[in-house]
C-alpha cells in the first residue's frame, strides 16, 4: 500500500505587530486601517432600544438610532478586589467577636479568624508587586487591623483563662 500525498501547500502569516528591531510592522498599520474600517461581523448582534408600545403618543417615542446600546461593563477589577477583601475581613471580624446586631450577641471562634487572616495574608503574599496602589494599600491596612484584633482578642482570651478560678498555672 502506498501513502499518497496530496501536494497542498500552507502559508505562515507573521501577526506579530512589531519587527525584530522594535518598529511597527508597516503590514500590522494596514490590517487595523482595515479592521476599523470594516463593520463587526456580528452587527446584528448589536442591541437597540425596544419599541414603544403601541398605546403611547408620537411624542414620547423616540427615533431609533443606527448606534447599538451600550451594555453595562461589569465592575472594575479593582472593586471586584475590594469586595473581596471586604468579605473576608467582614467574616474574620465577626469571629473575632462583633456582636451580631440582630441578637446582640458576641461570636468569638479564634480559629476561624486565624484560618480568614492567613487567607488575607496569603493574598498579600501572592499579590505582592501586582496589584493597583489602592488595592495594596487596603489589603496591607485590612490585614494590620485584624493582626491587630486578633492579638487583643486572643491575648484577652488568654488572660481570662488564667485568671479564672482552680485554673492551673
Amino acid at each position: 500500500m502506498s501513502q499518497h500525498k496530496n501536494d497542498e501547500t500552507f502559508r505562515v502569516i507573521d501577526r506579530r505587530l512589531f519587527t525584530s528591531e522594535g518598529d511597527l510592522r508597516p503590514e500590522a498599520v494596514e490590517q487595523k486601517k482595515i479592521d476599523l474600517a470594516a463593520p463587526p461581523a456580528n452587527a446584528a448582534l448589536n442591541l437597540v432600544a425596544p419599541a414603544a408600545p403601541a398605546a403611547a403618543p408620537a411624542a414620547a417615542m423616540a427615533p431609533v438610532s443606527d448606534t447599538p446600546a451600550t451594555i453595562p461593563s461589569p465592575p472594575s477589577a479593582s472593586a471586584s478586589f475590594q469586595k473581596l477583601i471586604d468579605f473576608v475581613a467582614q467574616n474574620a471580624v465577626v469571629c473575632l467577636g462583633v456582636p451580631d446586631p440582630r441578637t446582640g450577641q458576641a461570636f468569638l471562634d479564634l480559629d476561624t479568624a486565624r484560618e480568614l487572616i492567613d487567607m488575607l495574608e496569603a493574598l498579600h503574599e501572592k499579590t505582592t508587586g501586582n496589584l493597583a496602589p489602592d488595592d495594596a494599600r487596603l489589603l496591607s491596612e485590612v490585614l494590620g487591623q485584624l493582626q491587630l484584633t486578633f492579638l487583643d482578642r486572643s491575648q484577652a482570651v488568654a488572660k481570662a483563662r488564667r485568671d479564672k478560678p482552680g485554673a492551673k498555672p
